[in-house]
């Protein structure tokens, strides 16, 4: 997401150069070849421009809203997933006693951390690409190259060695779901605890009834990242506004040509300016669509991880903790 206080206008434009070069070639081509090839028939009625930019503000708008919803929604699993995170580690570290105080604590950095490895598997599973998210775009790629995004730096399997055992980490890595199989793990051993009277039934249940909520926010994660915004709707908006931007420099010939032939070159600029401003909120519709694909505009699930695990590994009383991941160029992922 970006961390400050607004885009300036200079990023939307390096964000969007690659369009607006494209808009600059659609409005001088048809006014060079209205003026110096004295082809007048270019210049079309501004009443059909109207209508289809109408349709495609509309269709844009309402796309826009759809994806934010998305978004918004990822953004309340991931803080839903923090409060459960915070639940987890002192129900971990205070319904959990054996006889012996050093198998007590052993048992609570076990379990403490391996939730840490089922939030590091989370993640690179949300980072995961899929084909219809937007990383092969040429905008959004040039836009990367402003910040990091870890889990395509890093190997979860090195990662999850922070947190469990070797055995854990090749037991996890040979597993297609491993986020659900570490969950998994953790119920296993409140099993196996349970049955030894370390944990009382109550207490049994209600950590288990932690686990359950972990599972409820990973599959809404899922939904998110494996069902993209119907590409029904993703395709119309692209084509009507594109039909929109090329029609449109055809219309503002037709408008400036009402004032003399000096005014005719006034068409170029305005219509690079109103097409820039539907190909934007296109972009902006794209940039939002996917939360997790690892844009600019994603939900920042890396720094979020590491919140949890700062709070988690606090809990233990342990002092030397991983700093807060902080924005890169105002971007924090």
């Amino acid at each position: 997401m970006h961390a400050g206080k607004s885009y300036r206008l200079g990023e939307f434009l390096a964000w969007t150069k690659r369009d607006i070069l494209g808009l600059v070639i659609l409005a001088v081509v048809p006014t060079a070849l209205y003026v110096f090839a004295g082809w007048h028939w270019l210049a079309i009625p501004w009443v059909p421009i109207t209508m289809l930019g109408t349709a495609a503000a509309f269709i844009a708008g309402f796309r826009n809203n759809a994806t934010y919803n998305r978004l918004w929604e990822a953004r309340q699993i991931w803080g839903s997933i923090v409060n459960s995170s915070r639940t987890w580690g002192i129900m971990a570290r205070d319904f959990i006693s054996t006889d012996n105080p050093l198998t007590d604590r052993e048992i609570h950095h076990q379990m403490i951390y391996r939730h840490i490895a089922w939030l590091t598997a989370l993640r690179f599973q949300l980072r995961e690409k899929k084909t219809w998210e937007n990383h092969d775009i040429g905008a959004f790629k040039d836009y990367r190259r402003n910040y990091r995004v870890e889990e395509e730096e890093t190997e979860m399997a090195d990662v999850l060695l922070n947190f469990v055992s070797k055995v854990e980490r090749d037991f996890i890595m040979a597993r297609k779901n491993k986020a659900a199989q570490i969950i998994s793990m953790q119920s296993a051993q409140l099993r196996a605890l349970s049955d030894a009277g370390s944990v009382s039934e109550f207490r049994y249940t209600q950590l288990e009834s932690v686990l359950k909520e972990l599972y409820d926010h990973q599959g809404r994660c899922e939904r998110i990242k494996n069902f993209p915004y119907p590409r029904q709707f993703s395709t119309i908006s692209r084509f009507f506004i594109r039909l929109f931007v090329f029609m449109l420099p055809l219309g503002m010939l037709n408008e400036f040509s009402k004032h003399g032939e000096k005014m005719i070159w006034m068409a170029v600029p305005f219509s690079i300016i109103v097409s820039w401003v539907f190909t934007t909120l296109e972009r902006v519709g794209q940039a939002t669509e996917n939360p997790f694909e690892g844009g600019a505009n994603d939900v920042p699930i890396t720094s979020m991880s590491r919140t949890i695990e700062i709070d988690l590994r606090e809990m233990l009383g342990e002092t030397e903790l991983p700093p807060p991941i902080q924005p890169v160029n105002s971007i924090l992922m």
